[in-house]
């Protein structure tokens, strides 16, 4: 997708990218046949859709859902554009337009658009950003109506997201109301639309949105100093009023804490990830897409040093963050529970929404190291296999109550892990106009079309990964071109080489890739190979809850142990440091996966009768068999309890 000048190179378009391989191909069919269609019926069923008509029809009252439902709605119309990009699909196609037609006629004339207000509270607009999501709400309009204009080329969506955007923007920025969004979306949002209209003015909004934050005096703490006699307060949500909620996530000590909003400093100041994790994931989002529009070194200082407390201190060796249920978000440097682990899907996609523009930023193979990590485990468990079941938690221990759900009274994660999925070509590839170069940063099948400097460039990606460990490039396009192709080569891949039509061209990375710099004609082939072992993986001695625990991880994927695979509960399963650990693929085996095998210990229960402690030497184990599985795929068959930290003997 477009980038700004300063970036390095930008993500290919999601039209450029066909999608072919054996992992994802049932995935994204169950996305598009299954998971879309779920989740229109859920936002029937549960009222989303009937807010807009309620609007449209001029009636009052009647408000259904948490207030910021109109987004659940938006998440599912830009899912349902990116299968459109791809896909004929007539039945949709009809479905989109009439979920747009639907909002074109609730739309206030002034442009204005958010059913809780206009149906509850319609003289009291814009008085609770803290709380009430409305421009949280309005960015993932904008963020649907960009991704349908880039599907189809119609106006329709657009023409009402710009309108809600002109509408914001009379009222905010730099000579309007200082208010800033409770929830950021909305400052990454209109990057996107100024990227669509080449309006300055929606560029110049989310800079005022990212800057103004964190200010001293807060326009959210003064929201908060009324927050009984403001809009929203008297909403019920979660069982709680509106304002009690605030108070609990915005008040320390009975003082006004922005941390929770990543408002206690300007984010040029801040050095640590806190907070809110999908608040602070979108925040970062946008300030990296500013930078690749407009230089700001310290900006770009604070944005790194932000990511490297997250990924250094404050993630779940899945890519998962946030730590902590009560504020769904992080808390302090390694503390990394695994049972009460939250660790949202939401945040995951949001961890893979910035790291793809930090990688258009810099070109730095380590954050599609990142997007890897995430997609595979973290993000991957979000959705079962049905396409109808999803989880909101994804906790790395269980004790087999915690089950996917086929939705939620807060619904966010359902269709944001729709609209991955759907557009998940966009992170596969990237080009460089200015260094000439195309990068393939995941190995996933495909064929892609695309242009680079004007020259049309088409290739197809070979590839069993992430079960075999080599990947083909072969060139398609008529005329020869030169450009340098960069093959990312993961940080934990061993024994790499890359050959073109045979010949060994590489034995190792260059700082991620093998880049190879040529002029490339129709029918030659890059292959890049390597080993991806069996690891057993160590975590920081800080991390507590992790010591004298190991986890399994095979390329990029992170192993757990399921009570449907064992005789003896999991978590009295000790893996010896010299356990010879087998990787092989079962068909039959939750779709078809690697799986692990090893001879473990287990404490043998039978002999402790009814003791609650003895000595050490006292206790006798047996000899177990071990089988672990990929952590993505757990719950998908009979409940158990499940663990990805074993203990080490």
């Amino acid at each position: 997708m477009p980038a700004g000048p300063e970036a390095t190179a930008e993500s290919l378009p999601l039209g450029d990218v066909a999608i072919d391989d054996a992992f994802w191909n049932r995935r994204l069919e169950t996305n598009r046949d299954v998971t879309i269609a779920h989740q229109y019926d859920q936002l029937a069923e549960h009222g989303c859709l009937e807010n807009f008509r309620r609007v449209a029809d001029g009636e009052a009252g009647g408000f259904q859902g948490p207030m910021f439902v109109d987004s659940d709605a938006y998440k599912w119309l830009e899912a349902a554009s990116y299968v459109l990009a791809r896909s004929d699909d007539p039945d949709l196609e009809r479905r989109v337009e009439d979920v747009i037609d639907l909002l074109a006629a609730a739309q206030a004339d002034d442009g204005y658009l958010n059913t809780y207000f206009m149906l509850e509270e319609p003289d009291a607009r814009w008085e609770n950003l803290a709380v009430m999501h409305e421009l949280y709400c309005a960015g993932h309009l904008i963020e649907a109506a960009v991704a349908h204009y880039r599907a189809t080329e119609d106006t329709a969506l657009l023409d009402v997201a710009t309108a809600f955007a002109d509408h914001v923007d009379r009222r905010f920025g730099p000579e309007g109301d200082d208010g800033v969004p409770g929830h950021e979306e909305i400052e990454l949002a209109l990057v996107e639309l100024y990227r669509v209209t080449d309006e300055e003015r929606y560029l110049d909004l989310a800079q005022h949105f990212v800057d103004v934050r964190g200010q001293d005096p807060s326009p959210l703490a003064d929201e908060l100093a009324n927050i009984d006699d403001i809009a929203g307060a008297e909403f019920v949500h979660h069982g709680e009023r509106s304002a009690d909620v605030a108070r609990e996530h915005f008040l320390v000590d009975g003082e006004y804490d922005g941390s929770y909003a990543q408002d206690h400093l300007p984010i040029r100041d801040q050095t640590t990830v806190e907070g809110h994790s999908v608040r602070a994931m979108y925040y970062y989002t946008a300030a990296t897409s500013l930078l690749q529009e407009r230089e700001d070194a310290d900006l770009f200082d604070a944005v790194q040093r932000l990511w490297r407390n997250m990924t250094e201190k404050r993630s779940y060796v899945t890519g998962g963050i946030g730590s902590e249920h009560e504020h769904e978000g992080f808390t302090e440097d390694y503390d990394l529970p695994n049972d009460t682990a939250y660790a949202e899907t939401c945040a995951a996609i949001g961890s893979i929404f910035w790291n793809r523009r930090l990688h258009e930023l810099t070109g730095d193979s380590t954050y599609a190291d990142l997007i890897e990590r995430t997609l595979y485990n973290g993000f991957l468990s979000g959705i079962g296999e049905s396409g109808d079941r999803f989880f909101y938690v994804n906790p790395l221990e269980s004790d087999g109550d915690h089950h996917r759900k086929e939705w939620f009274y807060v619904a966010c994660c359902p269709p944001n892990a729709a609209r991955l999925l759907a557009s998940l070509g966009r992170y596969l590839y990237a080009r460089s106009e200015r260094d000439r170069a195309i990068y393939v940063n995941q190995f996933v099948g495909s064929d892609v079309t695309t242009t680079l400097d004007g020259d049309d460039v088409s290739f197809t990606q070979s590839t069993d990964y992430p079960w075999e460990s080599e990947t083909a490039v072969e060139i398609t396009h008529d005329e020869p071109v030169e450009f340098e192709l960069r093959v990312r080569v993961p940080a934990w891949a061993e024994d790499v080489e890359g050959t073109v039509d045979g010949e060994t061209v590489a034995s190792s990375a260059e700082d991620g890739y093998v880049a190879v710099d040529r002029e490339w004609a129709a029918g030659d082939r890059f292959e890049l190979s390597f080993s991806q072992p069996v690891e057993t993986l160590s975590a920081h001695p800080k991390v507590r809850e992790n010591a004298g625990r190991v986890a399994l991880r095979r390329g990029p994927l992170v192993y757990c142990l399921e009570e449907a695979d064992h005789d003896v509960p999991v978590e009295a399963i000790a893996l010896p440091d010299d356990a010879d650990v087998t990787a092989s693929f079962d068909p039959d085996l939750l779709g078809g996966v690697v799986a692990l095998d090893a001879a473990g210990l287990a404490s043998d229960v039978a002999t402790w009768d009814g003791a609650l402690y003895r000595p050490t030497d006292d206790v006798e184990t047996e000899d177990v068999p071990v089988r672990a599985v990929p952590y993505y795929a757990w719950d998908n068959r009979d409940p158990g309890a499940m663990t990805v930290w074993i203990e080490s003997a």
